[in-house]
């Protein structure tokens, strides 16, 4: 009888069964942190629209804009106002709160 204890008491210590405790509990982290980047809104994968603007306001500001599954950046200059161009015309805000766009005589379309 004596030896069937000793038996249990090997069965009860071995470091293998911790260490299989251990790799599930690791398996429900990495299923949740994937279930967590599936439900993201910037997601690759997925077919929605989605802007997202980070240091708003700031120098280093961008601008991520997603659609569908194309992903374009854009970074602030810190200029504002400013570039190269022509005046393409003039933009009225009506009371009704519509705009109308006149276009400069000679403007190219």
């Amino acid at each position: 009888m004596s030896r069937l204890r000793l038996m249990e008491d090997l069965k009860a210590d071995d470091p293998i069964l911790s260490v299989v405790n251990l790799i599930d509990v690791f398996l429900v982290i990495i299923a949740a942190l994937l279930l967590a980047v599936a439900n993201s809104a910037v997601n690759p994968f997925g077919s929605e629209s989605v802007t997202v603007i980070k240091n708003p306001g700031k120098e280093n500001m961008e601008v991520i804009v997603k659609d569908g599954r194309k992903i374009d950046r854009y970074r602030a200059s810190g200029e504002i106002g400013e570039g190269q161009g022509a005046k393409a015309g003039v933009a009225y805000r009506l009371k009704d709160g519509s705009m109308v766009y006149v276009p400069e005589p000679g403007a190219e379309p």
